[in-house]
């Protein structure tokens, strides 16, 4: 932990995105701000989404206005970084949750904006593994450019600075285009081997508990901080797997040389760099009894929840 006391305090916060992740963490920071003197949520949209027919869309934007939540129009990708900075420097704590969607040059460019906007509070989108335990040059360049952002946040002492660190999203295990969990051929195919281990946390678990540590006294900042809704083997996945569906899996190991190779061959497989970096294993997992959400006794998501709640039945 940190031993320097921050006296930063977050009460005025936008949230950039409100997808996957950003709805949990708006939700969660709308729920606690109502305990908070002086907290004020917004968030940060394109104008498209928020004019968006598509239902699923509608719905989040209906339920960000009953949260009481201010909605800021604008473009991450079309704006510079001064237009972002301006518009930053209007809140103390800024929250990054658009994902990689908007690409790989935008979580760099977000920081550096947030940086020249002087803002006292950043939580840049690093929601995912531990980037430095992974190290340079590895099959996810993704992975890299997040490194260039964690130093140039260290580079500097005026914007304090919080990453969380919480494994893979516990759905995207069993997405079909991952090919680890094949439900319809029962099969769990091991990323490097069956012992090669995971982490893995829900966005609505991350939601939460991101919402407790930006609220969190005293102040944690110019921190790594992990969350974990479990850790567990591919080995470990199948014999969930087996218990929750009631019925066998077979199991295959999809080795480090075939997955290179895989990527070798495609090299600009998002997919196949993805399951490189992960069958390698390194900087994938952590112990859970250290992270946060077991410090302050929060109950998360386990594997084996999931797929109770998930795939039973189906």
């Amino acid at each position: 932990m940190n031993t320097t006391a921050s006296t930063v305090k977050s009460r005025n916060i936008l949230v950039l995105g409100a997808g996957e992740l950003g709805m949990p963490v708006l939700r969660n920071l709308a729920l606690r701000a109502k305990d908070v003197e002086g907290a004020k949520i917004s968030v940060f949209l394109r104008a498209s989404a928020v004019v968006s027919d598509v239902p699923a869309k509608q719905r989040d934007i209906a339920e960000i206005g009953d949260l009481g939540i201010e909605i800021v129009e604008g473009d991450l990708v079309k704006s510079s970084i001064d237009e972002l900075a301006s518009l930053f420097s209007r809140y103390d704590t800024v929250i990054g949750c658009a994902g990689y969607a908007a690409g790989i040059n935008t979580p760099m460019k977000l920081a550096k904006a947030a940086l020249q906007s002087g803002i006292p509070r950043y939580f840049p989108w690093q929601f995912g593994v531990d980037f430095e335990a992974i190290g340079r040059g590895g099959p996810q360049d993704i992975f890299d450019a997040q490194l260039d952002v964690r130093e140039l946040l260290r580079s500097q002492s005026k914007t304090e600075w919080v990453i969380i660190s919480t494994g893979m999203f516990m759905s995207y295990l069993f997405e079909p285009d991952f090919g680890v969990v094949d439900l319809q051929t029962h099969t769990v195919n091991a990323l490097g081997s069956y012992d090669t281990a995971v982490t893995l946390t829900t966005p609505d678990d991350i939601g939460a508990l991101t919402a407790e540590i930006v609220f969190y006294e005293p102040t944690i900042s110019n921190e790594i901080v992990f969350l974990a809704g479990d850790t567990i083997t591919y080995g470990e996945l199948a014999d969930k797997l087996e218990v929750g569906l009631n019925r066998p899996f077979s199991r295959s190991e999809w080795t480090v040389p075939v997955l290179m190779e895989e990527l070798a061959n495609d090299p600009q497989n998002m997919m196949r760099k993805y399951r490189a970096a992960f069958g390698i294993g390194r900087g994938m997992a952590w112990d859970k009894a250290n992270t946060f959400n077991v410090s302050q006794g929060v109950k998360v998501t386990a594997v084996s929840d999931w797929i109770e709640t998930n795939l039973c039945g189906k």
